[in-house]
């Protein structure tokens, strides 16, 4: 019972894992790049709602409610999300793909660096905010087995989450234009789609997924929210990108699932010095076995 535990958490966990990793999906979907800065920008809108927490208050008449928070951190995730596509995309050379990549990991390096600065690199309380929602913050089932109720809060809203991005995806103008844009740039083009306008609205999209993601991490742990946070989660995101298969969203959601599951297993067994090593493992497993992932393209000659 005590692996089951482990492994229900870790699936309810591993939600905030799929979010990441769809919104590296999506960058990569639609430009076929990848933005080492993506975590970096969600944790940045997580501090930027911790920064108005801390000003306002969470009590009071004038104080900011709970998931006021995670809308808080949402919005300027996509701010900081934009303000990377411009720095690292927009203006870069199509065809030098190595230009947008070492940029993102400058500017990974650099919003790690504002952190410990404006922190003193000194761990910061995030308001459990989950842990009011239930009356007990454990939903027990027996003696051996309960879910935590900050855990199945986190499940429930990325799972409203990424229900409205496919909605977005695939009943609006948007996701028509980002779909096609995807699939041939050119083609979308000579359609009349704008194409930096699209791939600036993805950015948009992805940063508030990410800007919820790292507040609800933040809300989870509760005790810290540091710069040390940003550069693993980055590898997670990518080993959760890489694990579904680049550029499948339904790949994301399984991997981030999946390796939320994994890594808790491994705590329970080898505790928290050799989780993330066993994950990397994992990476290399399906990068011997399955190099394009659960629901990738296998690739072939012409």
């Amino acid at each position: 019972m005590d692996y089951v535990q482990a492994i229900v958490d870790g699936l309810l966990f591993g939600a905030v894992y799929a979010l990441i990793g769809i919104g590296f999906t999506l960058i990569f979907g639609v430009m076929n790049k990848i933005n080492m800065a993506y975590a970096a920008a969600s944790f940045a809108g997580a501090y930027v709602s911790l920064g108005i927490a801390q000003v306002v208050g969470l009590s009071g008449d004038f104080g900011l409610p709970p998931f006021v928070m995670f809308l808080v951190s949402a919005v300027a995730g996509g701010v900081f999300a934009y303000i990377v596509y411009l720095i690292c995309f927009r203006f870069t050379p199509d065809h030098y793909e190595l230009a947008s990549l070492m940029a993102t990991i400058g500017t990974l390096l650099m919003v790690d660096e504002m952190v410990v600065q404006a922190t003193n690199g000194e761990p910061q309380n995030y308001p459990e905010v989950l842990q009011g929602i239930f009356d007990n913050p454990m939903l027990e089932f027996s003696e051996e087995f309960a879910i935590r109720g900050d855990l199945l809060t986190l499940f429930i809203v990325a799972v409203i989450a990424t229900l409205g991005l496919l909605w977005v995806l695939f009943r609006t103008k948007l996701g028509l234009a980002t779909r096609a844009v995807a699939q041939q740039r050119m083609a979308a083009q000579l359609c009349g789609i704008r194409v930096d306008r699209t791939n600036a609205t993805t950015f948009v999209i992805a940063g508030v997924l990410g800007g919820l993601a790292g507040a609800m991490i933040g809300a989870v742990v509760g005790t810290l929210l540091q710069s040390l946070v940003v550069i693993p989660l980055t590898i997670k995101g990518l080993i959760v990108t890489v694990i579904g298969g680049l550029g499948s969203i339904p790949g994301a959601i399984v991997g981030g699932l999946m390796v939320g599951a994994f890594e808790n297993v491994f705590l329970a067994i080898r505790g928290v010095t050799e989780r993330d090593m066993y994950v990397m493992l994992l990476l290399f497993v399906f990068l011997a076995f399955r190099p394009q992932g659960l629901f990738g393209r296998v690739a072939v000659r012409d």
